[in-house]
C-alpha cells in the first residue's frame, strides 16, 4: 500500500527559486508538508513561497549560499526538526575540456559537489537528532549515465553527486535516513537550452534525439521526488533514479 502521509513533516528544498526546485517545493507543500524554500535569489524564493501560500500551503523562505558552510549550518539550525531534504541547487557551465576556464570549472564543482556535500552534512546531522528522514539529491543522466561534448565539468560534477549520494546513503541508513539521487534528462527549464536556443529550438532538438520525443515537465520530476521522500520508497536506498525518456536506455 502506498503511503504519502507527509502532513506532519518539515521539508527543505534548496534551489527552490525556479525550475525543478520550485516544482518540488510546491508539490511537497501540496502534500501537506511545511516547506522551507532556500536558495541564493531571495526575490525568486519569495515568488515560490507566495505560490505555495496562495495554494493553501505553508512555506518559509530563507536565503542561503550552499557553498558557505556557515550559511548552510544557520539554515538547518533555523529549521529545527528536519524530516525531508531535496538538494536541487546547481549550475551548468559549459566548454570543451581543453578550452574551459579554470575558474568556471572550479565553480561548477563548488556549487554542484561541495554545496551538495555541505547541505547533506548538516541535513544528516539534523535528521539524526530527529530520528530519521529522507534526502533526495538532484543529479543528472549526464554524468550518471551518459556524457555530452562541452559538458565535461557538469558531467563530472554530477557523476560525483551520484557517487557521494551512494556513500552517504550507506553511512546514513543505520540512522533511518534514506538518501537517493534523481537523475533527470532534458527538463522544461532554461538549463536544458543550449547557447542561442529558444524553447522551440530546444523542443525540436529533443524531439529528434530522445526516444520519448519531448522534454520532461518539472512536475514529472517533482512527483518522483515526492515518492522518494515518502514511506512508499522505504526500501530504496543509495540509488540513481533516472528519468530521461529513455535517452540513456
Amino acid at each position: 500500500m502506498s503511503n504519502f502521509e507527509l502532513s506532519s513533516k518539515t521539508a527543505l528544498v534548496t534551489g527552490a527559486g525556479s525550475g525543478i526546485g520550485r516544482s518540488i517545493a510546491m508539490t511537497f507543500a501540496k502534500a501537506g508538508m511545511r516547506t522551507v524554500v532556500a536558495g541564493r535569489r531571495l526575490s525568486e524564493l519569495e515568488d515560490t513561497a507566495r505560490m505555495i501560500r496562495k495554494a493553501g500551503g505553508d512555506a518559509l523562505c530563507v536565503s542561503v549560499d550552499v557553498t558557505d558552510e556557515a550559511s548552510v549550518g544557520a539554515l538547518v539550525e533555523r529549521i529545527g526538526s528536519l524530516h525531508i531534504a531535496v538538494n536541487a541547487a546547481g549550475i551548468v557551465l559549459g566548454g570543451p575540456v581543453d578550452d574551459m576556464d579554470a575558474e568556471a570549472f572550479a565553480r561548477v564543482f563548488q556549487v554542484n559537489v561541495t554545496g551538495l556535500w555541505l547541505s547533506m552534512k548538516h541535513e544528516i546531522r539534523s535528521m539524526k537528532a530527529t530520528g530519521g528522514g529522507a534526502i533526495v539529491n538532484i543529479g543528472s543522466n549526464i554524468g550518471a549515465r551518459i556524457v555530452r561534448p562541452t559538458l565535461g565539468a557538469y558531467a563530472a560534477s554530477k557523476a560525483a553527486v551520484s557517487s557521494l549520494t551512494r556513500t552517504a546513503a550507506l553511512e546514513a541508513i543505520a540512522h533511518s535516513i534514506r538518501i537517493n539521487c534523481l537523475c533527470p534528462g532534458p527538463v522544461d527549464t532554461p538549463l536544458s537550452m543550449r547557447p542561442g536556443e529558444d524553447r522551440a529550438a530546444r523542443d525540436a532538438r529533443v524531439a529528434a534525439t530522445n526516444p520519448s520525443k519531448r522534454v520532461a515537465t518539472t512536475d514529472e520530476i517533482a512527483t518522483a521526488a515526492l515518492w522518494l521522500a515518502s514511506d512508499s520508497a522505504s526500501y530504496v536506498v543509495g540509488q540513481d533514479i533516472v528519468i530521461d525518456g529513455g535517452a540513456s536506455a
